[in-house]
């Protein structure tokens, strides 16, 4: 099927980096002119530092499954660093260009054939949130929330080298380690002083004992500061650390002995406190998953190739949730989160030839 690059260019030469709020909100005003067009309705949530998030939604019919496409609003440059859009005969280049208003353009252009074959749709809803690129903290209970009316979920982000589908993305959590010890001159009174930055660096070791790459388990004290100055024993020092899991038995693993570290004494006089969380949970394959992906493969006529990543996405949100996930229906692009970013052409091609004939297999609109 051809795709129209004319929406996604307009799409991609406003600056949408998530607190740019007028940005944000210009391309939602886009992706709600063009989902209102095909009949959906639009529930807006207002916020005031971010943009909106929009929920769009079909007529429901009963005893028929429901199906949520997901997407996001944001970018992740601020304005005046990386902005517009070019192309060439393979490549579309621009911030979103992959992640991902390229999907996002996907999900649109496959509604609307949808629409043009019968009629009208339902069934079928989409949610954009405004927050992806810095970690969902605002829409995520929104998403949670909506969650529950739904059986299936298709995310739009990019696409694999050869175009696959995710079916597992790990969970994530940021947390700090603060220590605090007690100040004196390493001259005059060094024996007096209690070294916070000496804690630091033994949790440090024992923070990286924790990772097992065999399991899918990383944890990363990725930032250190601490202590006045080369004549001061240091009174305070802290870590920040990122957790990284494919497991819940991992995650309630490592969470309990980031428990047990800030309770051990490292040093004599040095305490310990802990704060963060978790911001995404795992999205795991499940039999639901592949019981829907062998369907869909009887249906594309074609065996769908799969991957799981170690990045994460509003896909983990749903996945968590209990609905059935697939993520990466946008195209295959590279260079996100860079001033490389691209998509290329032949791939939206293919992906909206793909989505169109799966989002017809949920339309109910002729049981409206």
């Amino acid at each position: 099927m051809a795709f129209d690059f004319r929406s996604l260019q307009a799409a991609m030469e406003i600056n949408s980096y998530t607190l740019n709020k007028s940005g944000v909100d210009a391309y939602g005003q886009l992706m709600q002119e063009s989902l209102e067009r095909l009949g959906l309705h639009c529930e807006r949530f207002p916020r005031e530092a971010l943009g909106d998030h929009l929920y769009f939604t079909s007529p429901v019919v009963q005893g028929q499954p429901r199906l949520l496409l997901l997407g996001h609003l944001d970018t992740v440059f601020p304005p005046g660093t990386f902005e517009g859009f070019s192309e060439d005969d393979t490549w579309i280049y621009g911030p979103g260009a992959c992640d991902m208003k390229g999907g996002n353009a996907i999900a649109v252009q496959a509604l609307a054939a949808v629409q043009a074959q019968a009629g009208g749709l339902a069934n079928i809803d989409v949610l954009l949130v405004s927050d992806e690129e810095k970690g969902s903290d605002d829409s995520r209970p929104l998403t949670r929330q909506l969650a529950t009316a739904y059986s299936y979920c298709m995310d739009f982000e990019a696409a694999g080298l050869n175009h696959e589908v995710v079916i597992g993305r790990k969970g994530i959590g940021t947390f700090t380690i603060d220590c605090t010890g007690k100040a004196a001159h390493a001259g005059n009174h060094y024996a007096d002083g209690h070294n916070a930055n000496l804690a630091a660096a033994r949790i440090v070791e024992a923070l990286i004992g924790l990772t097992d790459l065999k399991q899918g388990t990383t944890v990363n004290p990725g930032k250190m500061k601490g202590g006045i100055g080369a004549n001061t024993i240091s009174p305070s020092a802290s870590i920040q650390l990122e957790l990284r899991f494919t497991q819940i038995e991992e995650r309630d693993r490592v969470l309990a002995a980031l428990d047990d570290i800030v309770a051990h004494t490292w040093v004599p006089g040095v305490t310990q406190t802990l704060s963060g969380n978790l911001q995404r949970e795992v999205m795991a394959p499940t039999e639901a998953q592949q019981a829907w992906l062998k369907t869909l493969n009887q249906l594309l006529g074609i065996t769908l190739p799969t991957e799981s990543r170690g990045g994460v996405s509003d896909a983990n949100e749903m996945a968590h949730m209990g609905v059935t996930t697939l993520d990466g229906w946008g195209p295959f692009g590279d260079g996100d989160h860079s001033v490389n970013e691209r998509a290329l052409k032949s791939s939206f091609e293919r992906r909206l030839e793909e989505v169109t004939k799966v989002l017809a297999s949920f339309n109910a609109y002729a049981l409206v």
